[in-house]
Formats: C-alpha cells, structure tokens, sequence
C-alpha cells in the first residue's frame, strides 16, 4: 500500500506497493507523473494539508454539491475532493479515447438494430429471451430512427485497473451519465492548487465540454430552424445531480426547465411556457429517467415529465438526449456479449477489455457464481451508484445467503464478476497520505462526430480497503491530469527522488 511520511529533511516520501497511478513499484514516478510526484514531495505533507484545506473552503464557496438520500435525509453536502491528482500518461489516453469511440459506436448502432430490424436476434449473436425480459427495452420506441443512427449522446463509462496495469471498462452509463461537472470544477480548484505545474507542463484541458455538448445538441434539431431551441430538462431541485443539472444550462446558456415547464401542441411540437407565451423547443436534453419522461407513455402517475412528449418525439418535432430507450443497452447483463457486438457490428476486436462477467441466468454459470460468492462482486442488473453492490470478501454469511437467495429467485437480475485489485492513487487521509483505491469515468459525446474528455471524473474510495467509489456510497474524487510524458525533463529531481 501507498504511504506517506514526512522526512528528517522535510521531503515526503511515497512508497508504492500495488500498481499505483502515480509511482512505480520501486516508488520512482511514472514517467507522465514525474513533475508532480517531485512537487509532492517537495511540499511536505503540511503544505499539502493546508492546500486541502484550501481546496474544501473553495468548494463551500463555489457552492459545489450532491445529494445523497441513502442516509433517509436528503441533504446537500460538499463535493469531497482530493487535492492530490491522479496523472495518465497522453500516449496511452489516446489509445483509451480510440477505443471508448470504438465501443459507442457498437453500442449505439446495437440500440438502433433492436428497436428497428433486430438484425442482431435474427443472426443469433444477441438472444431473443434477453431482449423480451429487458426492464429498460421499451415497445414504444420501435421504429424511430433519431439523427446519425445515435440513441446514447452522452456517455460516461466506467474504467479500473487491475493490479497488472491493464484498464477495463467496468460499465456503460448511457440512460442519464451524470459526474461531468465535476470534472470541469475539479479542474478548476485543481489549477488553483497547483498553478505552477499548469505553467510547466502539458497537461490537457477539459473546459471545452460545455461547448461540445452544446454544439451536439443543436446538431440535433429538426430540420428548419437556425438557431434551435434546447432546454435541459431536470426532475427537480431535489434531485441527487441537481447542481449539475443547473451548472451545465448555465454553461451552455439554455434554459433549465421542469416537466411543467412544457406542453406539447395539437402541432405535436413541444413548447415551452414564459412570460412572453409558448415558445418552441427544439432539442431536449433530458435528465428525468425514461418511466417518468410522459405519463401518456409510461408512468401516468408521474409529475416530472411532459404528456405527449414521445409524441412529439415520434412525429420527429423535438430532439431528445439521451433518446428514450438507450438504457436497453445499459443493463449489465447485455454489458457481458459487448465485445461480441463490437466484432458483429464494427468487425473489429475490442480495444480496450472488458472485464469477464458470470450471466446468473445460465444454468452453469449460475452455479458456478453461487460456489464462489466470496470471490465476487455481484451486481443488480439495472441498478446504478453502487445500489445493491455486494463484494463477496466484505460480505457476512448472512448476506452471502440473502445474495444466493436473490440469484436463485430471479436469475435474469444478477451478474457477477471477479473482484479486481483496483489500482491506488495517493491520497490525503487523517493519518497523512495513503493509498486509496480509484476509478474513472470519461464522458462520451456521439453524434455526427465523437467527443471525449481529456480524462474524465476520477472517484476515489475514500475509506480504507474500501472498493466503493460512487459518493453516494461514501467515495470522493481527484482531478485527472492527461499528461505529456517528457523524457527529458529538466525540472530537477525531488528529495527523495533517483538522480
């Protein structure tokens, strides 16, 4: 494990154990990482203290928050961050971006085949029985066909590392991906904390989200107006990513709008409601879940959405982003025959691993998730933020058994894979600097073209041994620094760093 002291000569030492996104196993920096690790141990750990504690107040100035309802209270709470960055070299990002382009390609033209021909049944290479029992396939959907072929426009995937170095891709969150805000805000108190290495080194920008999300948005509209219209459309201010909801209208400089907010006409066009009358609204791009989207559709009991509005979207009056029903490809069972979609519809092998999954409704593979429980981490298919996660290890008997139990009542609802040795990134604790285990989530903009952000929203498992990243579940973040490695860097070494 990752830890730090403070040395004789005021230097920080780093240790690294485990593959560490920042050192070594000799504890010399990655190549990406050097100037930084060298700054790190050049501060000290009080210096490095006291720019957490700076970072915290410049979050509850910012007013950067979540939600979380877990706890029965609702509140808000300050976004945890970890000063300390997480670093990846550019060379392999750029591998990384190639192949999360690769997979929402797949993935979306996947989505249009099952709510069109359904080519991917016929041919054998996706089974008809998982389809018909996909809680978030919907009938309603059939025969639409949005621009450029693409349901999912925005993604955000989830990637760990195992202990030998390799990144997988963990999930794909394409119904409502939320975090990016974060990025761009972590951003932020992450240049303040570290100005000098912003001015030294290469480090990949991330602001130009906002402008690219926007610019997919309106490439979206239907035909006819020059300037579309695009709202985004939120639950409410008591939704667990309301500040995001609000933080990416304000970048975008649309408004940010509630379900009765809007009306869809006899003109089967959505409109929204302001001082001056109806005005239309173009594009929607919408972070109310699929069930609440229209009560004349879905959930007549539901309050949040617009009735009539998969109306409008049908008639092709109105762009919605994320389309309704791309969470068909968000279950985590359909995760598993991902690589085969690639090589069906791409003819390409996957760039970047997926990790092996175990599909509880096979007989077989069932039985053989149930003998090793206690090596698993078990998954709901369609649960997001950690929700009903159980690793095997951490588990007590007792929930071992309710687990078993829950498997063999309803098999179709649970995958499980092996527990990986997440990678670590140093992290400042109450007892100085330790190693804490991370992910990552990159954001995805598919459209006419593909956008990915330089990095994305590292979370950081904030209690030891914890391989919990989600906030809701108690993780924090870091920022995520793309970096040009450079060879010959001139900087001088660290205290403790090999001449």
């Amino acid at each position: 494990m990752t830890t730090a002291t403070t040395g004789a000569d005021g230097g920080l030492r780093i240790e690294a154990g485990r593959w560490d996104e920042l050192l070594e196993a000799d504890g010399s920096a990655r190549p990406a990482a050097a100037s930084l690790v060298a700054r790190l141990r050049e501060l000290g750990l009080a210096e490095l203290q006291e720019r957490q504690v700076r970072a915290d107040l410049d979050i509850l100035t910012m007013g950067i928050t979540f939600t979380v309802y877990s706890d029965g209270r609702g509140i808000d709470r300050a976004w945890p961050f970890d000063v300390i960055p997480r670093v990846i070299d550019a060379a392999e990002w750029r591998g990384v971006e190639a192949g999360l382009v690769q997979r929402m390609s797949a993935l979306n033209r996947f989505i249009d085949d099952l709510y069109n021909d359904q080519e991917v049944v016929r041919d054998g290479v996706f089974p008809a029985e998982l389809l018909e029992s996909s809680t978030s396939f919907r009938p309603e959907c059939r025969g639409v066909r949005p621009a450029y072929g693409v349901w999912a426009h925005i993604c955000g995937s989830d990637l760990v590392r195992d202990a030998d170095g390799t990144l997988y891709v963990l999930e794909d969150n394409l119904r409502v991906p939320s975090g990016v805000s974060y990025v761009l805000e972590n951003r932020l108190i992450s240049k303040r904390a570290f100005a000098d290495l912003f001015e030294r080194q290469s480090i990949l920008p991330v602001d130009a989200y906002t402008d690219e999300l926007y610019k997919l948005l309106t490439s979206l509209a239907p035909d006819g107006p020059r300037h579309p219209s695009v709202v985004v459309l939120t639950p409410g201010v008591f939704n667990s990513a309301y500040f995001e909801h609000s933080f990416l209208a304000q970048r975008m400089g649309v408004p940010l709008v509630e379900g009765p907010d809007l009306v869809v006409g006899k003109d089967d066009r959505v409109y929204m409601r302001t001082i001056a009358g109806l005005q239309p609204v173009d594009v929607i791009y919408r972070r109310v879940d699929d069930v609440f989207l229209d009560p004349e559709a879905f959930r007549s009991d539901s309050v949040l959405g617009v009735p009539g509005l998969m109306r409008a979207w049908r008639a092709g009056t109105v762009a919605i982003a994320n389309a309704p029903g791309a969470g068909v490809a968000d279950d985590k069972v359909v995760y598993a025959w991902v690589p085969d979609l690639i090589r069906y519809y791409l003819g390409e092998e996957p760039l970047l691993a997926s990790v092996p999954t175990y599909r509880c409704l096979y007989e077989e593979e069932r039985q053989y998730v149930l003998d090793h429980l206690h090596e698993m981490v078990v998954k709901p298919a369609n649960e997001s933020g950690g929700y009903g996660l159980l690793i095997g290890r951490s588990a007590t008997a007792g929930e071992l058994a309710a687990r078993a139990a829950a498997i063999e009542a309803d098999p179709r609802n649970w995958v499980a894979q092996p527990i990986l040795d997440l990678s670590t990134a140093p992290t400042i604790c109450d007892d100085g600097i330790e190693a804490r285990h991370v992910d990552l989530r990159p954001f995805i903009l598919s459209g006419r073209s593909s956008y990915v952000t330089a990095g994305g929203l590292t979370r950081v498992a904030l209690r030891k041994g914890s391989l919990v990243v989600n906030s809701s579940q108690g993780g924090g973040s870091k920022d995520t620094w793309i970096v040009e490695a450079d060879p010959l860097r001139t900087e001088p070494p660290g205290p403790h760093e090999p001449s």
